[in-house]
């Protein structure tokens, strides 16, 4: 029992990397549209997380040390600069959309504004940030966040033929009303969703809270090859309920209200309690590790003391990071601009510097001076070199994608 509540950190990271505001948005959207076309997109995804979160795992349960401060020391401070300020912006604006979600969820359960929820939310975020164990937001939040499962129970049951659903998923077909290039950005903008830089800064920092060393290694890659594949079948979930529920009809999902119904459809109040449940835990845990993930990457690259576990007079600048991003994020929110359009910008940004995390992760997995004879295998440089050329693609075709779709549009 033990070891399985060690693997915890790969539970929240999972929920908060595959089922955040983003996977919500773009999995919903993607669903309603083209139904269970993208589902090849998610497995891509899920194992292109997992290769990389491994390579992290293994860096800081060898070192035991953070893989963004080694990307410092590695290839040098201007990198490591322009990694930080590509990986930061994205992630306030990742944190401001994460914020947004939980404030949405509340809506839908209170039926008051989500602005009036935001800055409650942002309170709530820095107090449990502050004086709530490590352990028990994991535990809390990452397992809370399995709720969303009633999304992928919900379409089971209402889909008249399972078959039908299966051979579905392994086609990619293209209704009369879409276009290539609209089913292209969503299958970028799922990509990057499974893909967020800031998992892997908070996975591997997070190792280092747990103090993993070497003899968690085995640890470590549990919770990457548990963890992750869960969250890439939470976040099909959300992309089956929507191909069910909205594609037959032609209804686009824009709304986190519309992407929890097919819960309510199948199982009366009780399913859709569980699914805003889980749209809660698991955009409240994504807003736990943007905000840690934001805190971990500058303080690392200045040298700062950082950790959870630290009191804020122990690490009062990583603890003022933390705090300043949570108010920069609400700040954006007051703009009144679109939680869910918010997202649908961050992603595409997300792709945009992707290559800039990924790239220096395969290098500090492939050097000896960190490692010893625990670096990177063939299969793992295969794997690795493969999707960096992915993520490169990827970045490269955002940008062009978004607009001449309009946004998905």
């Amino acid at each position: 029992m033990r070891r399985l509540f060690a693997v915890t950190l790969g539970v929240l990271s999972a929920i908060g990397g595959f089922v955040d505001i983003g996977d919500i948005v773009s999995a919903s959207q993607a669903g309603s549209r083209f139904g269970l076309a993208h589902t090849w997109v998610l497995l891509v995804g899920v194992v292109g997380i997992c290769v990389y979160a491994e390579m992290a795992g293994r860096v800081t349960a060898i070192s035991n040390r953070p893989v963004f401060d080694l990307v410092r020391e590695r290839l040098g401070p201007r990198v490591a600069m322009l990694n930080l300020v590509s990986s930061y912006l994205v992630t306030l604006l990742t944190l401001a959309a994460e914020i947004g979600g939980v404030a949405l969820a509340l809506h839908l359960l209170s039926g008051a504004p989500y602005l009036l929820w935001a800055p409650l939310v942002a309170l709530l975020l820095w107090l449990a940030l502050w004086r709530v164990r490590f352990e028990s937001l994991e535990r809390i939040f990452g397992f809370a966040g399995l709720a969303l499962v009633v999304l992928l129970l919900a379409a089971l049951d209402l889909v008249p033929d399972a078959g039908g659903l299966a051979r579905e998923a392994v086609t990619t077909g293209l209704p009369a009303t879409e276009t290539w290039p609209t089913y292209w950005y969503f299958a970028v903008a799922i990509f990057a969703s499974a893909m967020t830089p800031y998992e892997m800064f908070f996975f591997s920092s997070g190792g280092v809270e747990e103090r993993w060393g070497p003899q968690d290694l085995a640890l470590a890659r549990a919770n990457v090859f548990f963890g992750f594949p869960l969250g890439g079948l939470l976040a099909f979930g959300l992309l089956a309920g929507a191909a069910v529920v909205f594609a037959p009809r032609g209804v686009a999902v824009d709304t986190v209200g519309q992407a929890v119904l097919p819960a309510g459809l199948a199982f009366g109040q009780v399913g859709l309690a569980l699914a805003i449940i889980g749209v809660f835990a698991a955009t409240f845990g994504a807003a736990m590790e943007t905000s840690l993930s934001a805190g971990y990457t500058v303080a690392q690259y200045f040298g700062w003391s950082w950790g959870k576990y630290l009191r804020p007079r122990q690490a009062a600048r990583f603890h003022t990071v933390l705090l300043v991003g949570i108010l920069l994020a609400v700040a954006a929110l007051f703009t009144t601009i679109d939680p869910v359009q918010l997202t649908e910008y961050m992603l595409i940004l997300n792709a945009v510097i992707l290559p800039l995390t990924y790239l220096p992760v395969l290098v500090v997995a492939n050097d000896r001076g960190y490692l010893g004879d625990r670096v990177n295998g063939p299969l793992a440089n295969t794997m690795g070199l493969i999707y960096l050329v992915v993520v490169v693609v990827a970045a490269v075709a955002a940008i062009p994608l978004l607009v001449v779709t309009g946004a998905g549009r």
